[in-house]
């Protein structure tokens, strides 16, 4: 079983995945301020069978070739603090999701459809998973597979609790950006100091 240490970073570097502008949050937003709260949950229902999507991915392949490759630890190690950097200087710099743009009108299905592939093909989680996942699973703890499930379970309720918040809040918190725009500043900044210090971390953690 991971230390509930290791779950607890894993926890606040999703919860720096999920905060960061994106195509996601984008989409939710969206959908929630121009069609309304239902269906920005149904969007977000597709969005949550997308990451699950990625995570049966990196549980049945990503390990096995992990561990094959001696540097490969080090290698996504880097990858994971050059891309929260990056996700930090975005944050700083990219458009506030709440300044979006209105969307067509469409049905359930169509939604949902849209929220699961604006998810499995964003780089931005795939990334994540790649160079995230191997980091936390120690082969010496037991079931690696049931490692990266336990993972996946966190990542994904992080990530359903902040966008569920998002959704039903979408179409005030556009509102109250509109009325003060500092506070967008304000949590522009505050996103990337939160990035900066996960890449800190994570650059400076021992390799396995």
């Amino acid at each position: 079983m991971l230390s509930i240490t290791d779950l607890l970073f894993f926890a606040a570097a999703a919860f720096g995945l999920v905060i960061s502008p994106g195509p996601n949050m984008i989409y939710l937003i969206s959908r929630s301020i121009t069609q309304g709260k239902r269906a920005g949950l149904i969007s977000l229902a597709g969005v949550i069978c997308g990451f699950l999507f990625h995570i049966l991915l990196v549980s049945f392949g990503l390990t096995t070739l992990l561990f094959a490759v001696p540097f490969a630890y080090t290698a996504l190690q880097t990858v994971g603090v050059v891309y929260l950097l990056y996700l930090a200087w975005q944050a700083l710099y990219s458009t506030t999701p709440f300044e979006t743009k209105n969307l067509p009108q469409d049905n359930a299905a169509k939604l949902f459809r849209m929220g699961f592939f604006t998810n499995v093909l964003n780089p931005k989680v795939a990334v994540f998973y790649v160079s995230f996942f191997p980091q936390f699973v120690k082969p010496e703890l037991g079931n690696v597979l049931s490692q990266n499930l336990l993972l996946g379970l966190v990542q994904v309720s992080v990530s359903f609790s902040v966008n569920f918040i998002i959704v039903l809040s979408a179409q005030r918190m556009a509102f109250f950006f509109g009325q003060h725009p500092r506070w967008i500043r304000l949590q522009k900044w505050f996103m990337a100091s939160i990035l900066t210090s996960l890449a800190a971390k994570l650059a400076f953690d021992k390799v396995k």
